[in-house]
């Protein structure tokens, strides 16, 4: 436009509309069929509706052309009735769901559809325009400096003044409702509130009226964040979501009965499961939401259900005495409590699940993330259950995997192979690959091994890899690589992780890259796979 026109246009919008339910995005029905599988999952339930705007705010400099861009979104929950099936094959049939988001418009017949709307009605139709106006006074009429409200007096008010002010400002005459119900100036934790709110609130010595701060809701969250996770945990352990997956929807007291419980106290976990969009409810009762069959029962697919058990059962406590680790640090009691015991059948079972539930979300990843065709004998050191090894096999048709791991890690290997899929080109080996002589290979996997060991171990492991390496074989290492800027943050899930490691940390591309060559590999190459996980990939050198 300003090529052509050789003026710049003053603003161009730009905006978008989805529809979400149940951790699910809903774009535009493809058929009736799809529309009906829209409408179906929204049937009974509240959705969001999200509709995202960007703002190109344009000008001419010096004829070139300059931009300022600033973008929102706005939020809307839509709840529909519980319809017949026929109700909606007549409106699909209508015709109007084809070019809607979500499969429906509010604006028109698809209103008869919902029982209730809360937040903004045109931002369900496709823009918001009370934000969208909003925006626009911000862009154009700034607020100057003079603007900013002044209290002036002719002297020194006196003190009941300034109370009066705090009252006003507070948006009641009454000072009892200025302390949210609390009564004579106090809170409920007993402090005294009303010369807070005069400092902070009050005209300055200047008098210009300050504002108080933002509601921190983000930290209040994250201050309660730990509730959350022990009540996901809870409803983990007493097979919860494996209850609503076999039968739903059930009341309350039908899941209470399954997992003997108490009936309120099962009423308000399911309540709390509801909120944290784990369960849907409705009037007929609770049932798991499509993410939480996935991943929340035991027996899904891609279920964490075991990563969540050992958080519960293993990182709880060890978190629980995070103070002691941080005084005494890998040298005191903490690290000799935490100094990998003997663990039992159920907890190396336990542990097994978590893994096992980690590798199967990210094996295709790391199995596709280079091309790997050239490798005919491949060993996956500390492979545990063998996800990552048959996403390599189904992948690449010519390549053998052997997974070498514990002697009593590999004797429970039974428990998570598929049933009928079984494939020969896997083999499980035990041993110590510190100790024992590694399986022959022509290609190394080290996935989510090396962080959990010290500079030294980890420089012993890679020697014998490199040992037992031949020229042109490769290795392929699975982590999160930190960032190379000094000041950048770390992974968060790893960071925690590493608050209750008494060993182990991560590490950035150049010292994955200065420790690779210098046992003998060469060319490393870094691929981004997702969130939290880089994949490394080094070809074995011939000897000078």
């Amino acid at each position: 436009m300003h090529q052509k026109d050789l003026r710049a246009p003053d603003i161009v919008i730009g905006a978008d509309t989805i529809v979400t339910v149940g951790g699910l995005i809903l774009e535009k029905p493809v058929d009736k069929q799809d529309a009906y599988r829209m409408l179906s999952r929204l049937n009974g339930k509240e959705h969001s509706v999200f509709t995202g705007v960007a703002i190109v705010h344009c000008c001419t400099k010096d004829g070139q052309l300059d931009m300022e861009v600033s973008e929102f979104h706005e939020e809307t929950a839509v709840k529909f009735s519980e319809l017949s099936e026929e109700l909606l094959w007549e409106y699909i049939d209508s015709g109007e769901p084809m070019d809607k988001a979500g499969g429906y418009g509010i604006q028109a017949l698809g209103g008869m559809l919902v029982e209730y709307v809360r937040g903004d009605f045109l931002n369900v139709v496709g823009f918001p325009l009370n934000h969208f106006c909003k925006k626009l006074v911000e862009l154009y009429y700034p607020p100057r400096r003079e603007d900013v409200q002044r209290v002036k007096h002719d002297s020194i008010p006196p003190v009941d003044t300034f109370e009066n002010l705090s009252d006003v400002e507070g948006g009641s005459s009454d000072p009892a409702q200025g302390n949210n119900g609390g009564g004579h100036g106090r809170t409920e934790g007993g402090g005294d509130t009303g010369q807070a709110s005069a400092d902070r609130r009050g005209p300055d010595s200047n008098g210009t009226v300050e504002t108080p701060p933002p509601f921190p809701v983000g930290l209040l969250e994250l201050i309660d964040g730990f509730k959350a996770s022990k009540a996901l945990f809870t409803a983990c352990k007493l097979k919860v979501f494996d209850v609503l997956k076999d039968e739903a929807p059930l009341k309350a007291v039908d899941v209470a009965g399954k997992i003997d419980a108490s009936v309120c106290g099962t009423e308000r976990l399911l309540d709390v499961c509801a909120a944290l969009g784990l369960l849907e409810k409705t009037d007929r009762g609770y049932r798991n939401t499509e993410l939480t069959d996935l991943h929340l029962a035991s027996d899904g697919e891609y279920s964490l259900h075991g990563l969540a058990m050992h958080n519960n059962d293993h990182f709880w406590n060890l978190f629980a005495d995070l103070e002691l680790a941080v005084r005494e640090g890998a040298d005191g009691a903490f690290g000799r409590k935490t100094a990998d015991p003997v663990q039992s059948k159920p907890a190396k079972l336990q542990f097994m699940r978590a893994m096992h539930g980690l590798a199967k979300l990210t094996a295709h990843q790391v199995a596709t993330a280079f091309d790997l065709s050239r490798f005919t004998l491949a060993c996956d050191l500390g492979g545990c259950t063998g996800a990552l090894a048959r996403a390599l096999t189904r992948e690449y048709p010519r390549l053998k995997v052997t997974v070498f791991d514990l002697p009593e890690v590999i004797e429970h290997v039974t428990c998570f192979q598929p049933e009928g899929r079984q494939t020969e080109r896997i083999s499980y080996v035990p041993g110590d690959f510190f100790k024992d002589g590694l399986p022959e290979a022509d290609l190394y996997i080290l996935s989510r091994i090396l962080h959990d060991w010290p500079d030294h171990k980890v420089r012993e492991l890679l020697s014998r890899v490199s040992s037992s390496c031949k020229p042109g074989g490769g290795i392929l290492v699975a982590e999160m690589v930190l960032e190379e800027k000094p000041a950048a943050r770390g992974s968060l899930p790893a960071s925690l992780n590493l608050l209750v490691r008494t060993q182990g940390r991560e590490r950035s591309l150049p010292e994955y890259r200065r420790l690779l060559e210098q046992h003998g590999f060469c060319d490393v190459q870094l691929a981004h796979v997702g969130d939290g996980l880089d994949v490394i990939l080094g070809t074995r050198a011939s000897p000078p």
